[in-house]
């Protein structure tokens, strides 16, 4: 059926669910397919104790999974720019003192993370996320195209990615097709059409590695972006 459906109660039980539970549904705002968020998750590989950023955190249905998963010994950030649904977040997550939401999605200086959760669409890594990550950090984050006819939402490819003895390269698998809605000031139009362009030559490419050092384009190349080279080799 279209359009959203009420639960005949308040019982959370109804959010364990396979179903996207709607935030706002003026804006057709819901908060993210079950399945696919806890594969992303899944891919973070979380453990007791350890760092984690959310960027995106709608109203932190999935950043309280997070904090669940490191403990009260662990360090959730939640980063959230829709000032209403940051609001909302910080009242659903107060009971879990160790999530720090945050209104801005700007990091600090020096400040490092074992994991990192991208919850919206982007044309690319951004820098600042990979040079927040720990030696073997894990980062998940839905690269996808944007198209008008398709209004906020954007199609591509959930990545993990993952760091390695040399810092300017990570390790890069595929872990999913994606439908996500698209990232506010993260994303970079030229890079949206050469994304495009990839996906419509191979639309399920055998990526290997994301490489952050300055080099030549070659066969190796699927798509050069701002935050590095995803690579074939």
């Amino acid at each position: 059926q279209s359009g959203p459906r009420q639960t005949p109660d308040a019982d959370p039980r109804h959010v364990y669910h396979n179903v996207a539970v709607a935030i706002d549904p003026a804006r057709t705002l819901f908060n993210g397919a079950p399945a696919l968020l806890c594969t992303a998750i899944d891919a973070l590989m979380l453990s007791p104790g350890q760092r984690v950023l959310h960027l995106g955190t709608g109203l932190g249905y999935y950043t309280a999974i997070l904090a669940a998963c490191v403990g009260p010994t662990g360090h959730v950030a939640g980063l959230e720019i829709d000032a209403d649904l940051h609001a909302r977040a910080r009242e659903n997550l107060a009971a879990m003192p160790w999530v720090e939401m945050r209104a801005s999605g700007t990091l600090a200086a020096g400040e490092m993370f074992d994991a990192i959760l991208i919850n919206a669409g982007v044309t690319h890594p951004q820098p600042d996320w990979l040079d927040a990550l720990t030696p073997g950090g894990r980062i998940v984050l839905p690269l996808t195209v944007a198209m008008p006819q398709m209004g906020p939402i954007g199609k591509g490819l959930l990545l993990a990615a993952t760091g390695t003895d040399d810092p300017r390269v990570f390790s890069l698998r595929i872990v999913a097709f994606v439908a996500i809605y698209s990232a506010i000031g993260l994303r970079d139009d030229a890079v949206n059409g050469e994304l495009g362009r990839a996906l419509q030559k191979a639309p399920y490419p055998p990526l290997k590695r994301l490489r952050r050092d300055a080099h030549d384009a070659d066969a190796s190349c699927w798509l050069h972006t701002p935050g590095g080279c995803l690579s074939l080799s």
